[in-house]
């Protein structure tokens, strides 16, 4: 099951939506966004481009602001694309210094090492300075903040929940024994490949809003990134914290809310595979019951 059905659904609300079971067949919801959650088709702002423009590209932009009191809209811009980096956070950057000062978007390394500029383009959580446009085929570019987050302001979401799961499973290395006086605490080849990918994670939190059930439970249940953290310390041959990590994760919201769907690995820009680690956690605990 693909990210793309939901993405644009709950785009940027974490209001919870209003249920109630259909005529007919109790088994079956209709969920209803909040009103001021649903975006005003009549109330986007249309940015033509410039005379003489060569190769015209449409970036349609979700936005909204909280504090105005408006319902969210979408904005049409028109870039010249020969005038325009290759990547989608060059066209944002374009859109924001010579087009709109307006729009609110995260972005700080360029490279897709920080995570800042994790947005939905196209249906799909991603980087946009690792997305390039020619990579989105020839029609309209459509950007999203992260699904099912509170907004903050236009692209950016707020991720006080997400970093604080991701505190949660203590993501740093717990010991028992004293380090040796000497060197450092060492680690075989093997030992160090086996946290070399999950040390990869940036905390983009593309994973964790591409997850239904995190959507749902996103109170309750860490999320796939947050996860990840976790599995990255309990195979870490030096810690010596596995039994409290695993005491810490066996609850039937925390961890097993996960049902393997597998839109967090899909999504996950740097090609990770939290699904796997998940696994992994859930293996790790059945084995310690027997």
């Amino acid at each position: 099951m693909g990210s793309r059905p939901y993405n644009r659904l709950v785009a940027g609300h974490a209001a919870a939506a209003a249920i109630h079971t259909t005529t007919g067949d109790p088994d079956m919801v209709e969920l209803f966004l909040p009103r001021n959650a649903r975006i005003d088709p009549r109330a986007g702002k249309h940015y033509p481009a410039p005379a003489g423009a060569r190769r015209v590209r449409t970036f349609r932009i979700y936005r909204f602001d909280p504090s105005a009191g408006e319902r969210p809209r979408i904005d049409r811009y028109e870039l010249d694309m020969t005038q325009c980096g290759p990547m989608v956070l060059d066209a944002l950057l374009k859109i924001k210094n010579e087009v709109d000062a307006t729009l609110s978007l995260r972005r700080s390394c360029r490279e897709g090492i920080c995570g800042s500029c994790a947005m939905n383009i196209n249906g799909l959580n991603t980087l946009a300075c690792t997305r390039a446009c020619d990579e989105l085929g020839g029609g309209d570019v459509v950007i999203y903040p992260l699904p099912h987050m509170p907004v903050v302001k236009d692209l950016v979401t707020d991720l006080t929940t997400f970093y604080a799961q991701y505190a949660a499973v203590k993501p740093w290395l717990q010991t028992r024994t004293p380090a040796p006086p000497d060197r450092e605490r060492l680690q075989s080849k093997h030992e160090q490949q086996r946290i070399d990918r999950p040390s990869a994670c940036i905390l983009c939190a593309c994973c964790s809003t591409a997850c239904p059930s995190y959507w749902w439970n996103s109170e309750r249940y860490l999320g796939p990134a947050a996860l990840l953290a976790a599995y990255r310390w309990i195979v870490d041959s030096r810690d010596e914290a596995l039994g409290e990590r695993l005491d810490a994760l066996e609850d039937p919201f925390r961890l097993y809310r996960c049902h393997t769907i597998m839109n967090c690995t899909e999504a996950c820009p740097k090609d990770l595979n939290p699904a796997k680690a998940i696994g992994a956690i859930k293996q790790l605990l059945a084995e310690r019951q027997h």
